[in-house]
């Protein structure tokens, strides 16, 4: 066999030198030419092998269809008086005149083509020879048709936000009824008066797509399409809009036919309105506000961070707080809550908090606030693709709010429990006094509660939350001297006792009465804070960890109720916790729905001021974010199920490692030949993995050049050996032939039936490693084959049957330049004989029949850019012989206008023999018996082959026995000597 060389050999095309003969030429351009009804014409004209002066004079006349035989002068280098009178206005006017471009050449320019210009031109030279000797002019025909090409796309304004997908339509036609190309490009001009137009994307008469050089990575990348959809639409489709983009956008269409001398020329364009495209940046808007600015030291602080932007629930946002331009705090996309250094104490202690509330609304909370806390905060939220991305969308900074923490005088401060003494003192009084007091709790905005009020008689009256001796203790209103008043609540019950307490007094005289008022801060302490820590945070699966929340109180905790929760989100963060247990002041353990597997592995242990949770043999689903929760009782509030105190500890976050992936997989390079029509299998070796693991096999093909270097999935075999095909290979007939097979415990098999020239690429498989870990599967790692070249190796003798088809092969072996196009011819005939041409594919991709009788039989397969195949239906006994194929390679010359041969390669001889009808190809009594083992289900199958002349027939037998056929239908067939 001959396959073609892998480098295409050039040829170097020398010119003739006609200036060697003495004869002197006149060259004019070849004709027939179409152009269309205005448009711009040249036609060239030179002469050659002439004696004289260097500058030649050129003269050009007409002759019109409606009289062929009669001269009609256009135009002359050196007669201002040959125009015919109806040219003489358009050359004096300068809409026909002739350009120079040597000595020995010209251009005669039609500015406005008119239908009257239709006719056969001619070129006409004086002579400046001693003696005639050549030809001394040279005709042409042009002829003028009308313009057809049409382009519209609708003038409208598109507003698109960073990031959106833009489409635009633009509707092109045609009615010439010569053969024509058509080329369509969208060009973008950036500003109104802008003239200089940008090239986006044009699909050209080649239908090959050009991005503009502004344009070219977004186009590699895939963010630029552009598509014909139906027979008049092209849309072009940009992924993500980008500010870049905004300006005014609109279709060109080219109309371009090929001149004898085979280049190609735009004989019309046209353009369509323009649309304006205006790209706004993204619409995130930031504020934040403060429940209350002015504060006192030890008030509380609510900082609220409000984030507004289209479709905010969908996307992923991180809010980072700051101090006078300093990181406090930053909340990440999964709602993960990160302090900075200086602040983690305090946020320990549970003076300091900063949660997500939702995707839109983040809070940071201060419970006693400093004096160092004073400032202006601000909030920067940042968007980003997926929560794990650290490069963000767009950022916005909210305005700052000023917050002034005010220092406070001696503010009454008592432990839970104590008496809580208030005075209330009155001057200047000369008449009977009644003294009212008031409660304003913490953070309950509202009417004040009455506590007591001393009557101007002396009568004591307590407000209805205080009647109750039997939480509050008895509650006593005294007279202590003749301006004081004292309050005493012998016994405070929560922070909810502090806050702010006022006294209004109220003189009366004869009837009238005067009023003042005095006001107080109060802050009740419980003294409860709880703390968790553990001593590592990342585990390993199946390792046990422990977690140790530490309690401290202002009194006893032996002495009074206590009750223990643990409290657990699950990785990744959505915000809420679930309770995984409860120990309740009596012992009993109450365990949360909503986590049940704990409850089997979890280990608790209580002591007075701590507590302790053991997880037992991590897993995936153990790791998130834990909590602990103290609430504290008093003894005489039990029984009413309110605790008097709570306190949540600092969040703690665990992670998981799933066990380390030890697989790998072969990576060694290999090729594979294979004969049209045969069968082949693709290896993928696992060289080392865990003994329990399960694998997932994935198959992909890299088609070869100059395809798409895009990776396309073949098929999958998933843990559970379920198989999912590619949207290429999704076909019946793709996934009858495309196989994938475990042929042992660590060895895969793509197997590939009934092989042709589009299965040849590279093929690689991805294997992935999933392990079962106690609730579920989980995958440990992945690892890349090394890529198994698949060539497709042509025939050197075939053979069919008459009336059958048959396929022969002629494929391109490497890639030529995408500037370059390809023609084709196919031969029947010995290399020292006459050789006939079959047929011939063109560059612009007509096909050529000489030989019209065989133009039904002959069919060119073009299923890749380098593939030729030739299929030659209903095979007859004349059809015998030799065949061979020839690719030649064009590279396109000034501007298009000429193509010059670059390179041209030759295929091998392929040797057809055709077979009368109901031969057996000379098989019949060579039948031998051989055991071919055919693994089957787990079993080995025998099968009788032919050993002679019909190798072929293998491929056919497999093809039966995958086709579930009995094996004696199988064996029939051979003893039977029919194919």
């Amino acid at each position: 066999h001959h396959k073609f060389p892998p480098v295409i050999s050039a040829l170097l095309l020398l010119p003739l030198n006609s200036l060697s003969t003495g004869q002197r030429v006149v060259t004019v351009q070849k004709g027939p030419l179409y152009r269309v009804r205005g448009s711009h014409v040249t036609l060239w004209c030179k002469v050659s092998g002439y004696q004289g002066p260097a500058e030649q004079n050129f003269q050009w006349s007409i002759y019109l269809p409606s009289a062929p035989e009669r001269e009609v002068q256009i135009v002359s280098t050196v007669d201002p008086s040959f125009p015919y009178a109806i040219y003489a206005q358009r050359v004096r006017s300068q809409g026909i005149y002739v350009e120079r471009v040597q000595g020995d050449a010209v251009l005669l320019h039609i500015t406005e083509l008119q239908d009257r210009d239709t006719g056969v031109y001619e070129c006409h030279t004086p002579s400046t020879d001693e003696r005639y000797f050549g030809s001394y002019s040279a005709k042409t025909n042009l002829s003028v048709i009308a313009d057809t090409l049409s382009a519209s796309m609708a003038p409208q304004v598109l507003t698109h936000a960073e990031g959106d997908a833009v489409e635009l339509t633009c509707e092109v036609s045609k009615s010439t009824a010569q053969h024509t190309h058509i080329s369509v490009g969208w060009y973008r001009l950036q500003g109104a008066g802008e003239s200089h137009a940008e090239e986006v994307l044009t699909l050209s008469k080649d239908f090959v797509l050009r991005p503009g050089p502004s344009y070219a990575q977004r186009f590699l990348a895939g963010d630029m399409r552009l598509n014909k959809v139906g027979n008049t639409t092209y849309k072009l489709s940009i992924g993500g809009a980008e500010l870049s983009d905004q300006g005014q956008l609109y279709c060109e269409a080219a109309e371009w036919i090929e001149d004898p001398d085979e280049t190609w020329k735009d004989i019309s364009r046209k353009q369509t309105g323009r649309t304006l495209l205006v790209v706004t940046s993204r619409d995130l808007s930031v504020d934040i506000a403060a429940a209350e600015s002015s504060l006192s030291e030890g008030d509380t602080l609510q900082l609220n961070c409000m984030v507004e932007s289209q479709k905010s629930n969908s996307k992923h946002f991180q809010v980072l707080w700051f101090l006078n331009s300093v990181e406090v705090a930053r909340v990440d996309p999964h709602g993960v809550l990160i302090w900075k250094e200086e602040y983690e104490e305090r946020a320990k202690l549970g003076q300091l908090q900063a949660l997500k509330q939702s995707n839109t609304v983040y809070i940071l909370t201060i419970y006693e606030v400093r004096l160092k806390d004073n400032g202006t905060y601000h909030c920067s939220v940042s968007e980003v693709k997926t929560p794990g991305d650290f490069h963000s969308i767009q950022t916005n900074l909210s305005s700052g709010v000023q917050v002034d923490v005010k220092p406070v005088g001696y503010t009454p401060q008592v432990m839970a429990g104590d008496a809580l003494i208030l005075l209330c003192e009155v001057q200047g009084a000369t008449s009977p006094v009644s003294v009212q007091w008031w409660h304003l709790p913490p953070q309950h905005p509202g009417p004040r509660v009455p506590v007591a009020t001393m009557e101007r008689d002396g009568t004591l009256r307590l407000g209805s939350a205080y009647r109750d001796s039997g939480t509050r203790g008895s509650l006593r209103l005294e007279k202590a001297s003749s301006s004081v008043y004292t309050l005493v609540i012998p016994n405070t019950l929560d922070e909810g006792d502090g806050g702010r307490y006022g006294c209004k007094a109220t003189e009366w005289s004869r009837g009238q009465s005067w009023t003042e008022e005095g006001e107080t801060a109060v802050t009740v302490s419980l003294g409860l804070h709880a703390t968790l820590r553990s001593r590592i945070a990342t585990v390993k699966y199946g390792q046990s960890f422990e977690l140790i929340c530490q309690l401290s109180a202002s009194y006893t905790l032996e002495e009074v109720p206590v009750s223990m929760g643990w409290l657990f989100q699950p990785s990744p963060a959505s915000g809420h916790y679930h309770e995984l247990v409860r120990v309740l002041p009596r012992g009993t353990m109450a365990w949360g729905a909503a986590q049940p597997h704990f409850q089997g592995k979890a280990q608790l242990t209580k002591a007075a001021t701590s507590s302790r949770l053991r997880i037992h043999s991590a897993a995936a689903a153990d790791e998130g974010t834990y909590q602990c929760e103290v609430e504290v009782w008093r003894r005489n509030t039990l029984s009413l199920g309110q605790p008097a105190a709570t306190a949540r500890s600092n969040a703690v976050g665990i992670k998981v490692v799933l066990p380390e992936s030890k697989l790998q997989v072969a990576t060694e390079e290999s090729s594979v030949e294979i004969a049209g029509g045969a069968d082949t299998a693709i290896e993928c070796r696992i060289v080392f993995a865990q003994n329990n693991s399960q694998f997932a096999v994935t198959w992909y093909l890299l088609p070869p050049p100059p395809a798409d270097a895009t990776p396309l999935q073949i098929v999958r075999a998933d843990y559970t050996s379920v198989l999912e095909y590619g949207a290429e290979f999704s076909s019946p007939a793709q996934k009858s032939r495309f196989l994938s097979q475990r042929v042992s415990s660590n060895v895969y098999w793509l197997r590939i039936l009934s092989a042709n020239p589009g299965d040849q690429g590279r093929y690689y498989c991805v294997v992935e490693e999933w392990l079962w870990l106690v609730d579920s599967w989980y995958k440990l790692g992945e690892g890349a084959s090394g890529r198994t070249t698949l060539d497709f190796k042509l025939p050197g003798d075939i053979s069919a049957r008459e009336g059958d088809e048959v396929t022969l092969h002629c494929l391109l072996q490497g890639a030529h330049l995408p500037t370059t196009h390809l023609s084709a011819t196919w031969f029947r005939g010995e290399e020292s004989s006459h050789i006939k041409p079959l047929l011939t594919l063109h560059r612009d991709g007509a096909i050529e029949y000489p030989r019209e009788s065989l133009a039904g039989r002959l069919h060119l397969r073009r299923p890749t850019a380098g593939d030729f195949s030739l299929t030659l239906h209903s095979v007859e006994e004349g059809d015998a012989g030799v065949y061979h194929c020839q690719v030649q390679e064009w590279q396109p010359q000034s501007k298009g206008k000429n193509w010059a041969l670059q390179a041209l390669a030759h295929s091998g001889y392929t040797h057809l023999t055709t077979i009368p009808p109901g031969n057996a190809a000379g098989c019949e009594g060579l039948l031998t018996p051989h055991w071919l083992p055919l693994s089957h289900a787990g079993h080995f199958i025998p099968l009788l082959l032919c050993s002679c002349c019909c190798p072929s027939w293998l491929p056919l037998a497999l093809r039966f026995l995958l086709h579930q056929l009995p094996l004696s239908l199988v064996t029939h067939y051979w003893w039977s000597n029919r194919c």
